[in-house]
């Protein structure tokens, strides 16, 4: 069953009868051209275009489509909210779709739990139902084209195709010359996204101003109490980091439109509501680019953490997004921070500790996703030390738990038991799969990762906007997103000129041609 593309924009024709039958590339497809739609009306100032192409889209019957499986696939899709409903069948996700619709909505109440953070303080974390979720989820489809349009080069968090190696990789191209400047303003915002001013939203946002409304206003529930919201955007909601996205877009203009970007050194790099500004003395930051921020952030109900926000020389080094930023006379290192190693550590400890009487093989299996998650985190930087400390001390912590559930056993059994499997000694033991063929399951080494350098992500880059299409298509593959094991990087004549040589036999990588320049400029 596939559905008609003109129904899918407006009508009610083509509506899907079975949940597996829908063509999702067809309905994906449908979406994505009102998006461009939207973008390219938000480029041309045409706001009230915008507007009407955004409502077309909210009442769309693929957008509805893609809002419920967005909502009923992702990691959130078994938690409910304070109805105590999810949507589990086929049936159930094809009825939702006609309760998504303006006329009649009511949020409900938000339920509140909370999280631990690292400091031991509770992270206030609100949950919608799963009918606001995909109302959510509507609505994002129609205001992610106007903030990627309206957005500032340098922000990575929480856009698409966009990560933390892009924001680390414009570091390292902020601050790894001779001429960079030397003094670093970390920033952090404080509870960004729970004291976001309701007024300034409801004035600025581009969207739907009664459902916003609503949303902003639908309270939570904690211990069978009703608590108003009166400000910020709860966390646990789709829209939420969108919202602060926008809040936080044209810091990086204000920043610009007050000093001399050249002559002062002055970058601005930020991932959701962590951010750092580059100067050359330490009086351009607190004096001018420091009052700005403040002034930028009291228009919209936020202010900056005092005990995070910290003005400190590269040649002692800053932690951002987990890792060590630091200039060792002309060289400039990154490094994975002691705080994130001390995490992955702990949380292998606590995953080994908790596999006590259990299968080798579980615990293998229990073990390895962490790992490996972290060692690909940080495979962009300088980490092969570290990986090697960590295999070091994972090693330690396998051998207490072998020794522990075999306390009559030598050292050579043990050794023999769960450290030969593996031609290379790492903990690993022989099992049977479903066919009954022999194979070897073993712990991720993570001294096996290839360090492979990130190639960011052009600034003016924009995944609704027809001339990036293909430029984001090869980015999604993982080539094209790193440069080749073993190639140096190498700049031309031009600013535009950039490619790979070999760094031995200085050959041209084949991958990357002159015409593939531009679609592949850091």
């Amino acid at each position: 069953m596939t559905i008609d593309l003109h129904g899918s924009i407006g009508a009610s024709s083509g509506r899907a009868t079975e949940w597996e039958s829908i063509d999702w590339t067809t309905v994906r497809a449908a979406v994505r051209r009102l998006q461009m739609r939207i973008a390219k009306a938000i480029r041309q100032t045409h706001h009230g275009k915008a507007r009407a192409l955004q409502w077309l889209l909210t009442h769309s019957y693929a957008a509805k489509l893609l809002a419920v499986k967005r909502v009923t696939e992702n990691k959130g899709h078994h938690t409910p909210g304070v109805d105590g409903k999810v949507w589990r069948s086929d049936r159930q996700k094809l009825e939702a779709l006609q309760h998504l619709k303006r006329r009649g909505y009511q949020p409900q109440p938000l339920r509140r739990t909370y999280l631990t953070k690292k400091n031991g303080k509770l992270r206030p974390l609100s949950i919608p139902t799963m009918l606001d979720r995909a109302q959510q989820a509507l609505h994002t489809q129609a205001l992610q084209p106007v903030a990627e349009t309206c957005a500032d080069n340098n922000s990575y968090g929480f856009r698409e195709g966009r990560s933390c190696a892009d924001a680390i990789g414009q570091c390292f191209n902020a601050l790894a010359k001779s001429y960079a400047p030397v003094w670093v303003l970390e920033g952090d915002i404080k509870s960004c996204f729970d004291e976001i001013s309701h007024e300034w939203l409801l004035d600025h946002i581009p969207m739907d101003r009664r459902v916003l409304h609503q949303w902003l206003k639908a309270g939570f529930m904690e211990n069978q109490r009703l608590f108003p919201t009166t400000a910020g955007t709860p966390q646990g909601g789709l829209a939420s980091p969108l919202l602060a996205n926008l809040t936080l877009d044209g810091m990086e203009q204000a920043i610009r439109a007050s000093i001399k970007p050249r002559r002062d050194k002055v970058n601005f790099i930020r991932y959701a509501d962590d951010f750092v500004v580059t100067a050359a003395s330490k009086d351009r930051l607190e004096q001018k680019v420091k009052p700005v921020i403040v002034d930028f952030l009291r228009e919209r109900g936020l202010q900056l953490s005092a005990e995070k926000t910290l003005i400190t020389p590269i040649a002692e080094g800053f932690n951002f997004l987990g890792q060590r930023v630091r200039k060792y006379g002309e060289k400039l290192l990154i490094k994975p921070t002691r705080q994130s190693v001390r995490s992955v550590l702990d949380k292998a400890r606590q995953r080994i500790g908790s596999c006590h009487g259990m299968k080798p093989a579980v615990l293998i299996r229990k073990l390895n996703p962490i790992l490996r998650g972290w060692a690909n985190y940080h495979r962009h930087v300088v980490s092969k030390k570290t990986y090697s400390r960590i295999d070091y001390y994972l090693r330690v912590m396998l051998w207490r738990w072998a020794r522990r559930e075999h306390p009559n056993k030598s050292r050579g059994w043990i050794k023999r038991r769960y450290f030969s499997a593996d031609p290379k000694g790492s903990f690993s033991v022989r099992t049977q799969d479903r066919e009954g063929k022999e194979r070897v399951r073993k712990v991720c080494r993570m001294a096996q990762t290839v360090i492979e350098r990130h190639i960011k992500v052009r600034g003016q880059a924009n995944p609704y906007e027809p001339v990036y299409v293909e430029y984001f298509e090869k980015r999604r593959c993982f080539a094209w997103r790193t440069y080749p094991v073993g190639k140096a990087r190498a700049f031309g004549a031009g600013p535009d000129k950039i490619a790979t040589q070999d760094a031995t036999e200085n050959k041209p990588d084949c991958r990357i041609t002159s015409a593939e320049a531009d679609l592949r400029k850091a």
